[in-house]
């Protein structure tokens, strides 16, 4: 029982070692099909205490094992216990799980090995997960390192959702610090309070780039009050930030802004959508437009602005993948309406990376597209969904199914949208992606093997 697992990483060990040992490792590490939540991590591979969410408010508590660490080299933990919630998980036995790097020529052969009661069959996807979220990382980062890119002060709102906590952990294994911007009291040095309607004079010194990610989720019905919260939540706290980072003495030189597709419109047909493209309809599109004009003043003071126009986001943590995943695990699933649709969509690692080049590419300026290179139409999503998860796509969705749900203006701007957009910008500039057909990216992130057939 358990499983040893082996794959060699073509970067030194001296940064294969680093990532694991900075803050933000286990969050880019714990897989996102399992119900499963970083509390906290280890402050150090020797002697550190890890904390994992089950659920039912269960602990997983992995120690770290001093006696068997060698630094650069290995470090190993334990299940272990501090109080009752942690308790129950010990029932299923013992847990080691051995970590061992080595240096061979100018890769690192990397080892893994778990020593529990618990098949190999169950847990190789958790490993091949973590193996290409290391590979992918250390990708990204060497990317940026060649760039010339030292270690940066980034300030992000939005940190605690589902990109930003992402992309924060992300950031700082690659070394840079991160100060979150939060609406409640900062509880240490790498929190800031901030108040959208008048953020503090000095909340952005010392920053050298902002990452604007906070703002409503735009799912669910449009009421008035819905539609209200969306463009509250942007505009104007946007504007005020924008202010703050072009009057702050000392403050961040770039603001990266989260942005959506939706600028293009609802329904722009079979045309082909470049940053270039016009504006499109609807209240997702004029929400947009005024969302993008209030970081006017940052550009004006001449700070370097990168809207990222997103796409549709894969991950199994959040967004509409968690919605479609137990209705087609079910054999529920199908195309929505006639399936003619086209869905620019992006995976979220792909995204995070999206946001990380910004931080460094003085060429990147205004919109950019944040989809994958081949937007697919709603009939072949849902299909490469089903053959990941085994399972068959036979029963379409009726137009009417999303109108209950959501209205008829959220569903005709959200659940039947038609936008065909390619990152025109990204691929200027020979930006990689880590999945670029959709298959590869729902299989990521449900732990599946990419189908061949």
């Amino acid at each position: 029982m358990g499983i040893d697992y082996e794959s060699v990483v073509e970067h030194p060990l001296r940064d294969v070692w680093q990532w694991h040992a900075r803050p933000g490792a286990m969050r880019r590490l714990v897989p996102p099909w399992q119900p499963m939540t970083v509390v906290s991590e280890a402050q150090s591979l020797a002697d550190g205490v890890a904390v994992l969410g089950l659920p039912g408010g269960l602990r997983w508590v992995a120690r770290h094992q001093p006696d068997a660490y060698v630094d650069g080299h290995r470090f190993v933990d334990e299940l272990s216990s501090d109080g009752v919630t942690s308790w129950p998980p010990r029932l299923a036995g013992p847990w080691r799980h051995t970590h061992t790097f080595e240096q061979d020529g100018s890769g690192t052969p990397i080892h893994d090995r778990v020593e529990a009661a618990v098949p190999a069959a169950f847990l190789r996807p958790m490993f091949a997960y973590r193996h290409r979220q290391l590979i992918g990382d250390l990708a990204a980062h060497q990317r940026a390192e060649v760039a010339g890119v030292q270690p940066l002060t980034v300030a992000v709102t939005g940190a605690s959702g589902l990109v930003g906590a992402a992309l924060c952990a992300f950031l700082t294994t690659g070394g840079h610090r991160v100060i979150r911007l939060v609406r409640r009291p900062a509880q240490n040095a790498d929190e800031r309070q901030w108040d959208p309607d008048a953020p503090a004079a000095d909340l952005l010194r010392g920053v050298d780039v902002v990452i604007h990610l906070a703002g409503e989720s735009i799912a669910g019905r449009f009421t008035d009050s819905h539609r209200k919260a969306i463009r509250d939540s942007r505009i104007e706290p946007t504007r005020r930030l924008a202010e703050a980072a072009a009057t702050t003495d000392g403050g961040p030189s770039t603001f990266i802004c989260a942005s959506a597709i939706g600028y293009y419109g609802y329904d722009r047909g079979d045309v082909t959508l470049t940053e270039d493209a016009s504006r499109g309809d609807g209240f997702l599109a004029e929400v947009v437009t005024d969302w993008e004009a209030a970081t006017v003043p940052a550009a004006d003071a001449g700070l370097r602005v990168v809207l990222v126009r997103t796409g549709i986001v894969q991950a199994a943590a959040g967004g509409t993948l968690k919605l479609l995943r137990p209705l087609f695990a079910a054999g529920l699933g199908g195309r929505l309406g006639d399936g003619k649709q086209w869905l620019s969509w992006i995976g979220l690692d792909d995204l995070v990376d999206v946001y990380h080049r910004a931080l460094y590419d003085s060429e990147l300026h205004g919109p950019v597209n944040a989809v994958a290179p081949e937007p697919v139409r709603n009939t072949e999503y849902t299909k490469e969904l089903a053959r990941v998860l085994h399972r068959p796509a036979l029963l379409p969705v009726p137009s009417i199914g999303p109108r209950v749900l959501l209205g008829a203006q959220g569903a005709r701007e959200l659940a039947e949208a038609n936008q065909r957009v390619l990152p025109t910008k990204l691929l200027a500039a020979g930006h990689p992606f880590r999945h670029t057909h959709v298959a590869g990216a729902l299989a990521h992130q449900l732990g599946r093997d990419v189908p061949t057939t």
